[in-house]
């Protein structure tokens, strides 16, 4: 494989979708508030997860799966081989190496993910033929576990102290989020999914269901948010910046209902982009606020 075709594969582009994880954990990160926060550590914290362990496992799932049709942010992907392969157990060997600066419980978090990871595409497990399990996985693992980790990683709090009703609530909104958002990213692959036979949750749901579950999921996070929050004004941006992504949303629902061929890769790709834009702008508002 030439450069091109792995850092394509790599996806790197792809971690800026998960990245209100990140964000959400950053703003609610209690050494921010006290203006104790170590921000050579955040960016570290960032770089592994954004950098390496997300890349290494698009790396992995584009090795086993070999798509010829579009997947993630790739209209046209480039054939595979084993080079991909050893890419990504570098690039999670890599991720291990420098977490072990930042604590065993972060080595311990990008273990688990990394094998999670492998098991969702490896054809000996493949988690991903199984609609609701992989599903459900991908919500929990790059949602809620996620957001814990990286807020444990951040304040360098003990593992105990996650297990408060704020951050396992805040953990569950990541959550609710994937849940909404990731069977949107599958809605084009339909007819690559059953080519080789994995019944996707977004295929198992339909094409129009799978806008129902999204809309479904995206209305309890909202409603999460507003809890979250306690109805407090820094609330009400969140709908204001999530406006763009509301409208095209509903826009593309309307074509899908009359033509179900409009559930395209570039239309799916425009609501993920908006949605995310969406959800960093309103942490990175809030990240302003609160330095202000």
């Amino acid at each position: 494989m030439t450069f091109r075709a792995v850092w394509l594969h790599l996806r790197v582009p792809f971690s800026f979708f998960l990245l209100p994880v990140f964000l959400f954990a950053l703003t609610q990160s209690s050494a921010l508030r006290a203006g104790t926060l170590d921000w050579g550590r955040v960016a570290v914290v960032w770089a592994v997860i954004h950098l390496l362990l997300y890349p290494a496992s698009n790396a992995y799932n584009s090795y086993f799966d070999k798509d010829e049709g579009s997947i993630g942010i790739l209209e046209t992907p480039p054939a595979v081989d084993k080079t991909l392969f050893y890419v990504a157990w570098a690039l999670d060997g890599l991720a291990l190496l420098i977490g072990s600066w930042i604590g065993w419980p972060f080595v311990a978090y990008l273990l688990i993910y990394g094998l999670i990871s492998k098991a969702y595409s490896h054809p000996v497990i493949r988690l991903k033929k199984y609609p609701v399990l992989s599903w459900l996985v991908i919500g929990l693992f790059q949602g809620g576990f996620t957001y814990l980790m990286t807020l444990q990683a951040i304040d360098e709090l003990p593992v105990s102290a996650l297990t408060q009703a704020r951050p396992l609530l805040a953990a569950l909104l990541c959550t609710l989020n994937l849940l909404a958002v990731y069977p949107i990213t599958q809605i084009y692959q339909h007819e690559e999914d059953a080519r080789r036979g994995d019944l996707t949750m977004s295929r198992l749901l339909g094409v129009r269901g799978t806008f129902l579950n999204a809309l479904g999921w995206f209305m309890a996070s909202l409603i999460g948010f507003y809890v979250y929050f306690q109805g407090e004004p820094e609330f009400w941006l969140l709908p204001v910046c999530l406006l763009p992504g509301i409208l095209y949303f509903l826009f593309w629902y309307r074509r899908v209902h009359q033509d179900a061929g409009q559930a395209d890769f570039r239309s799916a790709m425009t609501m993920t982009l908006l949605s995310g834009t969406g959800l960093n702008g309103f942490f990175v508002f809030l990240l302003v606020l609160i330095r202000s």
